[in-house]
């Protein structure tokens, strides 16, 4: 059946590299530096700017993206055996825990010869070494105490990887119900969790603090699943699909500059996300393609970065007196830097490992050539 070009089928063309869900990734992937960076300034960036106070749905619409992103690429090769559990699980392990590692031991030793040198952090309470055991094993979202400060934004890869550990069995789940009562109960889910998390801890879901974080995460991933499921099985045709992005933007927009309307704007992130997804690429951007490949580097590495950089600068303004255009300078500067930092921290570091744990072997353990067999839409 068909309403205005939209119909359901049993497949729908799959997402790529390099069209408007890469672009919203790497816009995103921005934000999410300007906010960690927002009371690193002469004042904070929200005092003229109030989207910064919001980050959290930045990580939302990382964590609702995930959800979709997964289940596009890897949904259907789930669903007709070709990957178990185990091997799903260990291909998501493997993508996080590494750089989440090395950026760890990183700022360890940054704050090690920092202090060996005499020059203590502006917020000292937030190297708490009782907090980093819970952060560094990835543990922090599910109420180990801990957590606080040090690479803060890792607690959404902690409660990533229980959601990376359910992927399978919810998938298998959605697969029994048709496009629209799937997309339906995503969002009852979401509510109800939503009801929930008010009634019992006072907390909306979506801005649970991080020793919930696998409540937060969770919801707002089967929310991104549901999403997926919907999407590859209904054609949007693509002048509907690019209308729904432009509304959806143009409404995200004039919402966040009245206020945080959190549940209108995350409905508007979900419409954008599925409106991306189902405009096709028929020219892939280069440009496009790669600076998004390197968010996850963003992602993990700019918090370090920010310690690191405006340590320097806040000695610099302490014996100085810098004025305040020079400290804004130094804190594009360090905006800069993080951009910098992470496409170098892809290259060098987190695109070899990727490419030698994800190498395959013949049935005798060597490694052996694979052409043409890559996802798609590879996260």
């Amino acid at each position: 059946m068909s309403w205005f070009g939209i119909e359901t089928r049993k497949s729908v063309p799959p997402i790529e590299r390099g069209g408007w869900l890469d672009v919203m990734r790497i816009v995103v992937a921005i934000l999410m530096i300007l906010h960690h960076f927002e009371l690193a300034g002469p004042s904070p960036t929200s005092s003229f700017i109030p989207f910064f106070e919001r980050g959290y749905l930045l990580t939302d619409f990382f964590l609702i993206d995930s959800g979709y992103v997964l289940a596009r690429v890897y949904g259907e090769r789930v669903l007709a055996g070709g990957m178990s559990l185990g091997d799903f699980f260990k291909k998501r392990f493997l993508r996080v825990v590494p750089a989440h590692l090395i950026m760890s031991l990183t700022l360890i030793a940054l704050v090690l010869v920092s202090g060996a040198l005499g020059v203590m952090p502006r917020n000292p309470q937030w190297f708490d070494w009782k907090e980093l055991p819970a952060q560094f094993f990835l543990v922090q979202s599910y109420g180990v105490p801990g957590g606080r400060g040090w690479n803060a934004p890792s607690w959404s890869l902690s409660a990533l990887l229980g959601c990376y550990l359910m992927f399978p069995l919810l998938l298998r789940g959605m697969s029994r119900f048709n496009p629209f009562v799937m997309l339906g109960l995503g969002i009852a889910v979401f509510t109800a969790c939503n009801l929930a998390t008010w009634a019992i801890l006072n907390y909306p879901v979506y801005q649970m603090p991080l020793k919930f974080g696998i409540f937060r995460a969770l919801p707002l991933f089967i929310l991104g699943m549901a999403l997926a499921r919907f999407a590859q099985q209904v054609y949007l045709p693509e002048r509907l699909a690019k209308g729904l992005g432009l509304v959806a933007l143009a409404g995200f927009i004039g919402v966040q500059t009245f206020g945080e309307f959190s549940l209108i704007s995350l409905s508007l992130i979900c419409a954008m996300i599925m409106a991306s997804g189902a405009i096709p690429v028929r020219r892939k951007s280069w440009l496009v393609e790669k600076a998004a490949v390197i968010s996850f580097s963003v992602f993990i590495t700019n918090e370090v970065v920010r310690i690191a950089w405006f340590g320097v600068v806040n000695q610099l303004i302490a014996r100085f007196g810098l004025s305040e255009p020079v400290q804004w300078t130094l804190w594009g500067m360090g905006v800069a830097l993080a951009l910098a930092f992470a496409t170098a921290f892809h290259y060098a570091i987190d695109n070899p490992i990727q490419v030698a744990v994800n190498r395959p072997k013949t049935q005798t353990g060597r490694v052996r050539t694979v052409v043409n067999q890559s996802v798609p839409y590879p996260s």
